[in-house]
């Protein structure tokens, strides 16, 4: 076996040498650092896994029947699409990942659904979910936060 290893240059302070003339600047990291909400900028790891692990023990999962969901679509505005669930004190909105799994669930194309008004995808979501044999899922949610994941339980 043949194996070359190549180490890169040291520098007398015993880090890693790199030359800044090379490369370009992007200054869109930056802006999209403070365009983001105050509680997603973190300054270092360890505040990212702290909000990460307080917001893991704040989420909740729950199963709910697929025949019980309840699609909502308001005609005010035709890009918003909500669920209702059994027990829910709020209709929440399925996050991209859940939309796509509902779709499958209901055996809809999600990129077909997701290009259509909210109103014409929920009467497609609903009719799929009161038709098709219905199943349980898993709901996570987070508190204070509008979005639903959907997981099949298996």
């Amino acid at each position: 076996m043949n194996m070359q290893v190549l180490e890169a240059r040291r520098d007398v302070s015993g880090g890693c040498k790199v030359n800044v003339t090379r490369g370009e600047r992007i200054g869109r990291v930056s802006s999209e650092w403070y365009s983001r909400p105050h509680d997603e900028r973190f300054l270092s790891l360890g505040e990212l896994a702290g909000a990460v692990r307080g917001r893991a023990e704040r989420s909740r999962t729950r199963v709910v029947e697929t025949a019980l969901i309840h699609v909502e679509a308001n005609r005010t505005d035709p890009e918003r699409l909500s669920l209702i669930l059994p027990g829910a004190e709020a209709p929440v909105a399925p996050t991209h990942w859940s939309f796509g799994q509902l779709a499958a669930q209901v055996g809809a194309p999600a990129a077909y659904l997701r290009n259509l008004p909210a109103a014409l995808a929920g009467i497609n979501l609903q009719y799929g979910l009161t038709s098709n044999r219905a199943e349980q899922i898993k709901s996570k949610r987070r508190p204070q936060a509008t979005l639903l994941r959907v997981g099949l339980v298996g």
